[in-house]
């Protein structure tokens, strides 16, 4: 049986090293995030897209988040009804309605951030200076990889 070191000297070792790590890390990161925030995973994802892109269509919205429009259309009626996101009509074109941020969005998103940020910068400070300047060089390269 081939050793950890071995395995990841193959682009098939390291796809699967780097699998199981970032799904682990995702999930410690999902983990921390606050018990009494009522939004999924997959709406506060959506206020990350709108806080990120601004303002959206639900079809622009379910092209960045990889779903099919009807079920982008849910989320959104979801997040409008509890005040997260607000919707306006298009100014250029009638039939289209844009999905933005409310401010309860904004600061449950950034609040949601924050919590998440300190728990990964407290681990942070558990690694040798080199190992977090490497972090620092992989981190785009992770970034680019999920952006495919």
């Amino acid at each position: 049986m081939p050793t950890l070191e071995t395995a990841t000297r193959t682009d098939s070792g390291l796809a699967s090293q780097l699998r199981v790590g970032v799904m682990r890390l995702a999930r410690r990161l999902r983990n921390e995030r606050d018990p009494e925030n009522p939004l999924s995973t997959s709406q506060v994802s959506v206020l990350g897209v709108l806080f990120r892109h601004g303002e959206q269509t639900v079809g622009q919205l379910a092209a960045h988040e990889r779903v099919q429009p009807p079920s982008m259309t849910r989320t959104v009626n979801s997040l409008a009804e509890s005040g997260y996101v607000v919707r306006r009509a298009s100014e250029t074109d009638g039939r289209a309605v844009l999905v933005d941020l409310s401010e309860q969005g904004r600061e449950t998103l950034l609040a949601d951030r924050r919590r998440r940020d300190a728990w990964l910068a407290r681990e942070l400070k558990t690694l040798t200076p080199d190992e977090r300047d490497l972090l620092r060089k992989v981190a785009p390269l992770i970034e680019r990889l999920a952006g495919s």
